[in-house]
């Protein structure tokens, strides 16, 4: 198969492109830190861009795809680690091009490719915090989250038809390096963390059963729920 992994420089985007590079697939890494890269994934074609910068994440496309492309995995995300996270006008733009028009770019001109051959896959990493309802203090990052979940719902049905599939992933707390370095070097006292490699296990297998959307681990997932079940008042009162 022909992968393309955008954000696939550190994280669950690293830990997929491995796993599908090392069962001998074709993978291409795309991030804006390629220096990150560890010695074994070296041999996979690599991409430096921005999901930000629309012309360079269609060259990338492009140039990758003219040997065919069967999936696209978007895990590239600005994530802050605080619920109410204060954005100045530059850093709200740049949330908004990464999680939400990047990824939309990134499915457009994936599924150009893949609509010719009437098959392929969509992608796209999303969190536990887009399933939150929106109330007051809600932060953008989790409002990013939930436009991916939205995005992931609108081109499943727009490409279904064509026999391609979209999956939505929706994480809790995985234990990332870059989780552990926004929490002081130890993640350890997030609910119900997982590790990196349980969670990749996961991802990979509902991407095999083409699932439209899997969530993870099912305490968080139930934790959310109850939240969305308190009255508005309620949660205002916990920011």
């Amino acid at each position: 198969m022909n992968i393309m992994v955008i954000g696939g420089t550190s994280g669950i985007g690293l830990a997929l492109a491995r796993h599908y590079l090392q069962r001998g697939d074709r993978v291409a890494v795309c991030g804006r830190h390629l220096q990150r890269l560890p010695a074994d994934l070296h041999s996979a074609v690599s991409y430096q861009l921005d999901i930000a910068d629309r012309s360079s994440l269609s060259q990338a496309i492009d140039d990758f795809a003219a040997q065919g492309l069967d999936m696209l995995i978007v895990s590239a995300g600005i994530y802050f680690n605080t619920r109410s996270h204060l954005l100045d006008e530059a850093a709200t733009l740049h949330m908004l091009r990464t999680n939400v028009s990047g990824l939309s770019h990134a499915f457009e001109l994936a599924a150009e490719k893949m609509l010719p051959q009437k098959s392929g896959q969509l992608v796209a990493i999303s969190s536990i915090a887009g399933l939150l309802h929106d109330y007051p203090g809600a932060s953008v990052y989790s409002a990013s989250k939930r436009s991916v979940l939205s995005l992931c719902d609108t081109y499943r049905i727009a490409l279904k038809p064509f026999s391609i599939a979209v999956t939505a992933i929706v994480p809790g707390y995985i234990d990332t390096a870059k989780l552990r370095a926004l929490n002081e070097g130890d993640a350890s006292h997030k609910p119900f963390i997982m590790s990196e490699q349980k969670a990749a296990a996961l991802i990979v297998d509902a991407i095999t059963a083409r699932r439209d959307r899997v969530v993870f681990p099912w305490q968080m997932k139930w934790l959310i729920a109850t939240l969305n079940l308190l009255p508005r008042w309620v949660l205002k009162l916990r920011k």
